[in-house]
């Protein structure tokens, strides 16, 4: 078999591995600060990689375009950072239900995509690099109290990404896991099943777990995944229809909430590896790399529930550590794009600083107001320059 013919498969089979091989440790640490149990954890990874698995597959060969679906990294994150609100699973769901809808309603009402689209990428920036900030402060002091586990995890991301970047963080992460692994740090594994029980969640409607969970949920989400998945995939060559795309999305994200999922999104930075030329030279046999994606992401469900319990074994401290190396070039990026703009630096500093403060006011978290207090030093700067 030539090389070109077996291109897609292997930019498939990269794309879906960095894209959850080192992420899987945020996904886990955003469920359990939700209130998961280690079974629901195991339900909801299993269903969002079957859920990331079908939709692949299904817009890949209903558009013959290389569309790649994931989990929100970034949105597990904030996830993760949001713990501080003591919201109960079920609050969690139904705002998972509201964020999905959002999504929904995008692709409906394509004026809700174009409002979010009004707020400057730099406020967007920094509240999602205000977001990531507490895991890559918890890789630094890890790497002080776990020297042994964490320093040779760190220079092998570093060395790879001077090399191999697209398998820096899988590597290191799973080099993470091994040290970890064969360490005392690890907790008891009891009993670890193959495959969960598959919990259906009933979502319970708290208005103010909707506001500080679920509209920040889909607004890091449209910030950090889908409009800039919609961009990569339109600089390659692969314009994507917006409505068809975020009703699919939406949809799937609904059903998959109800057993703990927290969204079905477009990918942004690993789309690449599939739109590219090195999924093939010819853009036509491009979505070949993506539906390819999908398979391999239904074949990592079959292990999403021996690998939460080894997880959530790991001490909370480590398991942050390393999904901070998994989000460094995620937190560069956004700072980079937040203090990009002399006239939006103020507004970006109060965004991000507001996000990595962890505050919540009225019951509402730190994500939601670093947004609402960035839009309002934008407006007023905006308005005083106007004079």
């Amino acid at each position: 078999m030539s090389s070109q013919r077996i291109a897609p498969y292997l930019a498939g089979t990269v794309a879906s591995t960095t894209g959850s091989v080192a992420t899987f440790g945020v996904a886990i640490a955003g469920l359990t600060a939700m209130g998961a149990t280690q079974s629901q954890t195991a339900t909801a990874l299993a269903v969002l990689l079957v859920g990331y698995g079908v939709l692949s597959i299904f817009l890949s060969v209903w558009l013959k375009k290389p569309v790649s679906v994931v989990w929100s990294t970034p949105g597990a994150a904030f996830l993760a950072s949001s713990s501080a609100l003591g919201v109960s699973f079920d609050q969690a769901v139904g705002a998972f239900v509201v964020a999905s809808l959002l999504i929904v309603l995008t692709g409906v009402w394509p004026w809700l995509g174009r409002v979010v689209g009004l707020i400057p990428p730099q406020i967007s920036a920094a509240m999602l690099a205000g977001v990531i900030f507490p895991f890559v402060i918890a890789t630094v002091h890890a790497g002080v109290d776990f020297p042994i586990l964490i320093i040779p995890v760190l220079l092998v991301w570093f060395v790879l990404n001077r090399f191999a970047a697209v398998w820096a963080s899988p590597i290191a992460i799973s080099l993470g896991f091994l040290l970890i692994g064969f360490s005392p740090e690890v907790g008891d594994l009891g009993s670890i099943v193959f495959w969960p029980e598959l919990e259906i969640v009933t979502p319970a409607f708290d208005a103010t777990v909707m506001i500080a969970i679920g509209v920040p949920l889909y607004l890091v989400t449209m910030a950090s995944q889908n409009l800039p998945g919609l961009a990569i995939m339109q600089s390659l060559g692969f314009p994507l229809p917006v409505r068809r795309v975020f009703l699919t999305t939406g949809l799937g994200s609904a059903v998959t909430a109800f057993f703990g999922g927290f969204g079905l999104n477009l990918a942004a930075i690993t789309a690449a590896l599939n739109a590219d030329t090195g999924a093939a030279k010819d853009p036509s046999r491009r979505w070949i790399a993506s539906s390819w994606g999908g398979v391999v992401y239904i074949l990592f469900a079959i292990f999403a529930a021996p690998f939460a319990a080894f997880v959530l074994a790991v001490p909370r401290e480590l398991l942050l550590a390393l999904a901070g190396i998994a989000l460094v070039n995620t937190f560069s990026g956004a700072l980079k794009t937040a203090i990009s703009d002399d006239s939006m630096r103020l507004a970006g500093a109060v965004t991000f600083l507001t996000g990595a403060a962890g505050i919540a006011i009225l019951g509402v978290g730190g994500a939601f107001w670093a947004l609402v207090f960035g839009v309002l030093v934008w407006l007023l700067q905006k308005t005083a320059a106007a004079k």
